[in-house]
């Protein structure tokens, strides 16, 4: 899954269309939609007026003056407009939390008010993620029951594609079984609950470096929201984790989410782990789901790594990866671009064996969540603002932490409590 390479360099990001998101103008005079409402939730696409110009939603909103909106921001201008409910000229007295600043400040800044998360069971304000693995490889090979306390989050990888379009299926792989002298579906399904008596969650996670799962229609939909919602009524899953590394058709991924959640209720953990070039630019495919479930999405944990060299939210140079600098450039951008930051991690792998490139040592790791939660220990880059709801980490993977003696969760799960 995490050994996938990328090289992403800032020539072809440039090509490709930077991480800018430019709203078009509509024509002046048009008719004017309904009045903005503080109080209302709009969702993507949805019109509404404010001091006579037109306005639509880019994702899920709610009290985010359209006016404080800039490039970065909710609300696409859609020019001026004439007739209907004249609006107030001035805002609310909450602070949006989207619109950066022209000019990044040069001392930690204040900090904007964050939105109480979605449902997600009793995830801690900042926690630890880690994926265990469902396959034998030269990490070492552990039981579920067996990962160890530091994790908040367990995600298991991965879930099957199966013949049926969209529709995924689970066992345990008998290769892990023999590794660890044998595990039944059975005995995994009691580690489940052994980790739920310990206050810990877990969710399956559908995809990874080699997974083929596609959900591209209707029907596809309907089938990946249906498997998935057995999975978690047989085994006790909280929730599914989207790693899709070859792709994703975020409408139809957008409609088998939100079925799924509305079988299992406000409780669903639903994470994502896009690869750093899915989340560039908030129109590409990854970044559009992210933003079109923001009301039901728990967590992105953007792998920052087996990426090369990378924009970041400066839109000034390509970051290297493995540095502070690449994290929190590259975090900046689905802080800036609308993701809320109890909905942002970030992803790591936990040895230099678990990926490609990028590994940084765990102190860079509590480096970057410093610099986004208090800007303080940041490297050249400082980010426009600070994120203290910034959610916590993950990494690539629990096995491989755990074959070089956990150094990574020991050194990040305590810093997490220190964090505001």
């Amino acid at each position: 899954m995490r050994r996938s390479l990328v090289l992403a360099v800032s020539a072809a990001l440039v090509a490709a269309g930077s991480a800018v998101y430019i709203g078009s103008s509509a024509s002046a005079a048009a008719a004017c939609s309904p009045a903005w409402s503080p109080s209302a939730v709009y969702v993507n696409g949805n019109a509404v007026s404010y001091q006579s110009k037109n306005y639509t939603a880019k994702w899920w909103t709610t009290n985010e003056v359209p006016t404080a909106s800039g490039q970065w921001g909710v609300w696409a201008d859609k020019g001026a407009c004439e007739g209907g409910v004249v609006t107030p000229t001035t805002p609310p007295t909450t602070t949006p939390t989207t619109t950066p600043p022209t000019t990044p400040p040069t001392t930690p800044p204040t900090t904007p008010p964050t939105t109480v998360p979605p449902g997600n069971g009793t995830l801690p304000a900042h926690f630890l993620t880690g994926y265990w693995q469902n396959f034998d490889n030269p990490a070492n090979e552990i039981k579920l029951a067996a990962v160890p306390s530091t994790y908040d989050l367990i995600a298991v990888a991965f879930a099957d594609a199966t013949g049926t379009p969209g529709a995924v299926s689970f066992t345990i792989d008998p290769g892990l079984s023999a590794s660890v002298g044998g595990y039944t579906n059975d005995q995994f399904k009691a580690d489940i609950a052994t980790l739920h008596a310990r206050g810990k969650k877990v969710i399956i996670s559908v995809g990874g470096e080699k997974g083929s799962v596609a959900v591209n229609d209707a029907a596809a939909a309907t089938n990946f929201a249906n498997s998935v919602h057995s999975l978690i009524q047989t085994y006790g899953f909280d929730g599914v984790d989207i790693d899709l590394e070859n792709g994703l058709n975020p409408t139809y991924m957008a409609q088998a989410l939100r079925s799924l959640r509305a079988k299992v209720g406000p409780s669903l953990i639903i994470t994502m782990a896009p690869q750093t070039i899915d989340m560039q630019n908030p129109a590409g495919s990854y970044f559009k789901l992210a933003l079109d479930i923001k009301d039901i999405l728990t967590v992105v944990f953007t792998q920052y790594y087996n990426s090369g060299a990378m924009l970041g939210c400066d839109q000034n140079a390509a970051y290297g990866q493995g540095s502070v600098n690449f994290i929190v450039a590259l975090a900046c951008i689905q802080l800036e671009a609308g993701l809320r930051p109890d909905q942002v991690a970030l992803g790591l792998p936990a040895t230099t064996s678990a990926a490609g490139g990028g590994y940084v040592a765990p102190s860079v790791v509590n480096q970057a969540l410093d610099c986004l939660a208090r800007g303080t220990n940041c490297g050249s880059f400082r980010p426009p603002r600070t994120y203290p709801g910034i959610r916590g980490a993950m990494t690539w993977s629990i096995n491989w932490d755990v074959t070089a003696g956990n150094g990574w969760a020991n050194t990040v799960k305590p810093h997490l409590s220190t964090l505001p």
